[in-house]
């Protein structure tokens, strides 16, 4: 067979493959709404940059009748291509060819793209769409999705992992994304837990929709398994590309920078944010884009433990990572969820080089008996853990309450921040002026003529002397009381100084957070 025969044949061959499961199963993925495994990389990388390999890979099964079936590609698209200018490994598993199962074979396309991401030092894309592990297999399937957690763990701080779940994630498969560093889900698309509808109906009797238990919606507002929530897979590609505008494509490397933009002062004014009365909420939102380059704030984790907000802005044309607790819920406490949420964000902009700025404003930590069932001691640990661990610039803004723990866990000095201003109408204290006043004159108020205006004589000269900067500023915790409209000025400034930050920790294998 000469060279021409052999193209010819090679090109049959790859119009076979590239069919996947055939066209009524494509047909049956279109009529629920779902893009086909090769069309979901083609939306979402640059035009024409995917290259895919291991086109040709072939099961290994041989028993219950697997030695006569041919499943394309083994169920699983692996490749390169190019994400908004740079290179990135992908890979999408196709629903179309045997439920996108995880046989050996497959899972060894995935550990083979991930150790070139790792090798090559890009961000990794993983698209889920998958009936789970191919039973066929056996514990084949379950040795294929051991080495994918490995090297997601190997990865994890080294380059972006990113999963896009498109389809069912259940029984084991969910903890490869669960690894990662972030999570997107599509309403009506997006199906993950550990055990199905009718595996729990079968154990504990109990009845429940595939979406009721595991749906876009209940991952990014209950559990908090999901980042970030899209109506359509399109949205879901366009979220995507503006996460990857924020980060690094490794640890060695810093974001790309931008263009400096002013913020959009017509909408978001500074001085125009903080409501008059201390006891009144606000949207810290609405400060982080009256600081931000062009007002741009890339949220994450919007609908998951609202009283804290994470995301990404610039300032001076440089990525920084934001946590700031949010007034408008709960008046800003720190609480379980808020915790875990902010400890694992500031985790990742540390790992990519990312400064962190933020933005404080509550009462402490969440009292009540649930909560401290709950283990707010070990969770609430782990943000104190995060912040005293980084190493990259940390800039704090302490806007109104400070009160107790909650002042100390946002990165205050003691935790070694490294500038960190109040405005003036901050409030640092062990706890809010009212409970103070109750404990400590207790006995002046319960023998006063008029124990009420006792207690709010009391109050106003316990918030005279201890409720506002300055104390904490005599003793140095503050480094400068500034006005607000100087804030991003203060800010962009601290970040320049922090540029070349090198500091060195104890040297030891690893730490033991308080997992």
């Amino acid at each position: 067979m000469g060279l021409k025969e052999k193209s010819k044949d090679l090109k049959t061959r790859m119009k076979t493959a590239l069919k996947g499961g055939g066209e009524k199963a494509i047909e049956k993925q279109k009529a629920i709404g779902k893009l086909t495994a090769r069309e979901r990389i083609i939306a979402l990388l640059d035009p024409k940059s995917f290259h895919e390999y291991d086109l040709f890979v072939e099961h290994a099964a041989k028993d219950f009748d697997m030695n006569k079936k041919y499943l394309p590609g083994d169920g699983v698209l692996t490749g390169t291509g190019m994400l908004s200018g740079h290179p990135v490994c992908i890979y999408a598993q196709d629903f179309t060819v045997a439920g996108g199962s995880l046989g050996w074979m497959h899972a060894k396309k995935i550990t083979k793209i991930m150790d070139h991401a790792l090798k090559l030092k890009v961000p990794l894309i993983g698209i889920n769409d998958s009936g789970g592990a191919r039973i066929q297999e056996g514990v084949n399937s379950l040795a294929g999705y051991g080495e994918i957690f490995f090297r997601n763990t190997l990865a994890s701080g080294v380059i972006p992992q990113i999963s896009v779940i498109l389809g069912p994630c259940a029984g084991g498969a969910v903890y490869s994304p669960a690894l990662t560093d972030f999570v997107f889900v599509v309403e009506k698309i997006t199906k993950m837990f550990i055990t199905g509808p009718e595996v729990i109906k079968t154990v504990l009797g109990e009845e429940i929709s595939m979406e009721e238990l595991g749906g876009a919606r209940v991952h990014c507002e209950t559990t908090g398994n999901a980042h970030f929530y899209a109506e359509s897979e399109e949205e879901c590609f366009g979220q995507i590309k503006q996460l990857a505008s924020f980060i690094p494509w490794n640890n060695k490397k810093k974001a790309k920078p931008f263009p400096k933009k002013s913020p959009k002062t017509r909408h978001f004014k500074v001085d125009g944010i903080m409501p008059s009365d201390p006891k009144l909420p606000y949207d810290v939102r609405d400060l982080i884009r009256a600081l931000g380059d062009d007002s741009e704030f890339f949220e994450i984790q919007e609908l998951f433990a609202k009283n804290i907000v994470i995301g990404f802005s610039r300032m001076n044309g440089e990525t920084v990572g934001i946590v700031a607790n949010q007034p408008l819920v709960m008046a800003g406490v720190l609480d379980v969820d808020s915790s875990d949420k902010a400890a694992r964000f500031v985790r990742y902009c540390d790992s990519f080089n990312i400064p962190l700025v933020t933005l404080v404003d509550l009462p402490g930590y969440l009292p009540g008996v649930d909560q401290e069932h709950a283990g707010v001691i070990r969770h609430g640990a782990k943000l104190l853990y995060a912040y005293s661990e980084a190493t990259v610039p940390k800039i704090t803004l302490i806007t109104r309450k400070a009160y107790g723990g909650g002042y100390i866990a946002m990165c205050s000095h003691h935790l070694r921040a490294d500038f960190v201003f109040a405005w003036p109408t901050a409030e640092i204290a062990v706890m809010g002026p009212e409970g103070a006043a109750n404990i400590i004159f207790r006995k002046e108020i319960a023998s006063a003529a008029d124990p009420d205006q006792e207690r709010k004589q009391k109050v106003k000269d316990y918030k005279t002397k201890f409720a506002n900067p300055y104390v904490a500023a005599a003793y140095g915790y503050i480094d400068a009381v500034i006005e607000p409209n100087e804030t991003r000025k203060m800010l962009i400034h601290a970040l320049e100084i922090s540029e070349e930050k090198d500091i060195s920790m104890p040297k030891k294998k690893h730490g033991i957070p308080p997992f």
